[in-house]
Formats: C-alpha cells, structure tokens, sequence
C-alpha cells in the first residue's frame, strides 16, 4: 500500500534538507518540528543509523480549515516528510500521502483540503 509520495536525489544530504525545507515554504508550510532520527538513536540507544530526519510540515491556513471541519484532525497534523540517506547513496523525500491519511477520517468534507495538500506536496518534490 502506498501512503506516501517521493522522490530520489543525488546530492548531499544536509542540502537536501535545506532545498525540502525551501520548498515546502514556497509551498506555505512551516517546519513545526525537526527530529533528526539519527542522532536520538545515538543519544537515547547508543545505536548507529543512517542520516534520517522527520520534518513535521504545516500550512496554517489548510490545518484551520481542516479544523473547522473536524477536531480530531490534529491527531494527524502535522503532516511528516521525511528525508534520508539510502545504502546507496542516494537522498530520497518522502512525504506523507495527504489523501490517504485524511481519508482515515471517514470525512468528505476533507476532501477538497487533503487534495490541496497533496497538490502543494506534488509541487514541493518537483522543485527539488
């Protein structure tokens, strides 16, 4: 089951975290929160792991309107995009596929929101 988009890059790896991040503001979304998995399996378990980070996304204007629409959405806000380092080198993106999470809900409502984000999540992986 797909549930999420992405994309394969050559280039390094704090670049493309920067380049993501740029994109998803042209795009309207702030970074809520930047969990680099990596160095808390380091500190927390004294275990390596590849370079990994979890951006957690937010486009204030589409999560109120979601709101409105359903309370209980914030439990799947913010919307995650993830960026790490495969055993080949290559620096993948992957961000959540809107549609599929929202649809969880049960709510059509969320529709028309769910198919913005995603549109905004197409546009942010065609910029990088």
């Amino acid at each position: 089951m797909d549930y999420t988009m992405q994309k394969r890059l050559d280039g390094e790896f704090d670049a493309v975290v920067a380049e993501t991040t740029e994109a998803l503001s042209e795009e309207g979304f702030g970074v809520l929160c930047d969990i680099d998995v990596e160095a808390t399996f380091a500190e927390k378990l004294d275990e390596d792991f590849r370079q990994y980070r979890i951006l957690g996304a937010c486009n204030p204007g589409l999560a109120h309107e979601g709101l409105q629409e359903e309370l209980d959405l914030g439990a799947l806000l913010p919307c995650n995009v993830v960026v790490y380092e495969t055993d080949d080198g290559e620096v993948v993106v992957s961000a959540v596929d809107p549609e599929r999470l929202v649809g969880v809900t049960d709510n059509p409502d969320l529709d028309p929101i769910s198919a913005e984000v995603s549109e905004r999540f197409e546009r942010v992986l065609d910029a990088l």
